[in-house]
């Protein structure tokens, strides 16, 4: 921990917030990506029920046969050519971070419809990273008030 004069100690006072300002938002790009990079590698495999998300269920046998017809392998949920993977992104902006996809997939998949049982990639992807998340921004914030100041490297795309 820093140590501090009387003087030193009003000196980092008055540079706080925009140490924090900058922290959150590294700290936010830092959690996108985690989460971001969760919901592409639950693109086909089977997940357990995550908070409020169920269990995926087993994809139906009519869809299995049709995979293996068309040359997919039996049993990935939601990946044939991983273009719904690849359109998962996050941005941060402001105070928010947002992971998500732009394809009407993504949509139908994630919540369902009459002929598909729901299986979220995303909601799941964020609660099953909940606690590592929370553990980054923690440790962020703590650094930043006892003075560390920005510490942790952001890992990129595959890390």
């Amino acid at each position: 921990m820093k140590e501090f004069s009387l003087l030193g100690f009003v000196e980092f006072l008055g540079n706080l917030p925009a140490a924090v300002e900058a922290q959150t938002h590294e700290m936010l790009e830092l959690a996108a990506r985690v989460v971001e990079r969760e919901a592409k590698d639950s693109i086909g495999e089977y997940h357990g029920a995550a908070g409020p998300f169920a269990a995926w269920a087993e994809l139906a046998d009519a869809t299995k046969a049709d995979r293996v017809a068309k040359g997919y392998s039996e049993n990935e949920p939601l990946l044939r050519e991983g273009d719904l993977r690849d359109s998962i992104e996050h941005t941060v902006v402001g105070n928010e971070a947002h992971i998500g996809s732009n394809s009407d997939i993504a949509v139908y998949q994630e919540l369902g419809t009459s002929r598909i049982p729901p299986r979220s990639f995303l909601g799941g992807a964020a609660v099953r990273k909940e606690r590592e998340v929370v553990e980054l921004i923690g440790s962020s914030v703590m650094r930043t008030l006892s003075g560390g100041g920005v510490a942790l490297p952001i890992p990129r795309s595959g890390e």
